[in-house]
């Protein structure tokens, strides 16, 4: 079972484990200033009744990758957090069952308590699924 007392400052930075990341099965490949990688292996319960993958999916995908590509920080460091303020997601192709792909993010501006992020998604092929931008507020942990 998970130590639910740990927090990101004192996990691997390359972990986006608990919950929803679990629940859904995405994982963060790559964290870096200004920059974020989340990966997928669409399953099965990722399809919708038409056999491609969720719209709802690729919106995640593009939503976590974006929020920290704003929000990294140096193992050790204290951890910070956002939420989405807006999100804006163009479905371009489809997935299907099998398909691993890599939401690519990165930060493109902002300030003290906001920050703006686009973020593309492709299949291993390189072709691109969606692509989306939004806009993120820091929250204080507390």
């Amino acid at each position: 079972m998970p130590d639910s007392t740990k927090t990101l400052s004192d996990a691997d930075p390359l972990r986006a484990d608990g919950g929803f990341a679990d629940l859904v099965g995405y994982k963060l490949e790559v964290w870096e200033q200004d920059v974020a990688e989340i990966a997928l292996t669409v399953d099965k319960r990722h399809l919708n009744r038409s056999g491609v993958m969720h719209g709802g999916v690729l919106a995640t995908l593009i939503d976590t990758a974006c929020s920290y590509a704003g929000c990294y920080t140096q193992k050790g460091a204290e951890p910070r957090r956002s939420f989405s303020l807006s999100l804006t997601c163009n479905f371009i192709g489809t997935a299907t069952q099998g398909q691993r792909l890599v939401a690519r993010a990165r930060r493109s501006g902002g300030g003290r308590s906001l920050f703006f992020a686009n973020c593309e998604v492709l299949d291993e092929d390189g072709r691109i699924v969606g692509n989306g931008q939004g806009t993120f507020k820091y929250i204080t942990l507390r």
